[in-house]
């Protein structure tokens, strides 16, 4: 690993894991004697945070660690021989798996939410990714449901030319869609509109983002085209 290997792309393999043992040795020793690699380490960390907490968490099958330990001692029997044509072709693997690891770190650039903070996060703490598609996520909203308030990170929205991007709280139970106010694709957006909802309504909602006239909709009703869209979850502790 040379000195001028590009940081940012380097920062991104050693938190996603995809980098083999000596390559992240190396890359742990530069960081403490490299500020801008270790700033660019810890901005992948806080940028990838928030999909700690949508992932839910799911118990190992039963057996699983037997299986594993059957199947090294049968392949240790192999020979040396054997053993390296596995590693090689286990290694090809696992550079095809970084390449796709890194495309999906890079679509979430611009997110930044610390972990500690969701990690301590209350019980009516609820986030929720605003996308087009699974593969297309626009924006992180974080609500808390004591304070009825509301938090908007943009993580690859596109920036509209002569327009604004609106939020909105659907639900068919309050009626027509009702404006949460204008959300920016840079920085945060904060907002107290949830104050006049009753807590279970603020859960079950869908919360959109329409594309309106710069300033927001004219008439108070969505009258651009619906772009992203999503329901809360809850955050782990």
């Amino acid at each position: 690993m040379m000195e001028t290997d590009d940081i940012d792309p380097l920062a991104a393999e050693y938190v996603l894991g995809t980098l083999d043992a000596a390559a992240r040795g190396q890359v742990a020793a530069r960081r403490a004697r490299e500020p801008d690699l270790d700033a660019a380490i810890r901005a992948w960390e806080l940028r990838l945070a928030p999909l700690v907490d949508l992932i839910p968490v799911v118990p190992p099958p039963a057996g699983l660690r037997d299986a594993i330990l059957t199947r090294v001692s049968g392949q240790s029997q192999g020979g040396p021989t054997n053993n390296v044509v596995h590693l090689e072709q286990r290694l090809g693997r696992w550079r095809t798996l970084a390449i796709a690891a890194s495309a999906l770190a890079a679509s979430l650039a611009g997110v930044v939410v610390y972990r500690e903070a969701l990690r301590t996060a209350p019980a009516t703490s609820y986030v929720a990714v605003l996308q087009k598609d699974p593969q297309s996520p626009a924006f992180l909203m974080t609500v808390d449901i004591d304070k009825k308030t509301f938090t908007v990170a943009p993580v690859s929205a596109p920036k509209p030319a002569g327009k604004s991007y609106e939020l909105w709280l659907v639900s068919e139970k309050l009626g027509p869609p009702k404006s949460l106010g204008l959300v920016e694709n840079a920085g945060f957006t904060v907002g107290p509109k949830l104050a006049s909802f009753a807590q279970t309504d603020i859960r079950e909602a869908t919360y959109a983002v329409s594309l309106e006239p710069e300033g927001g909709s004219p008439t108070g009703a969505p009258t651009g085209p619906v772009v992203y869209a999503g329901k809360l979850v809850q955050a782990k502790p």
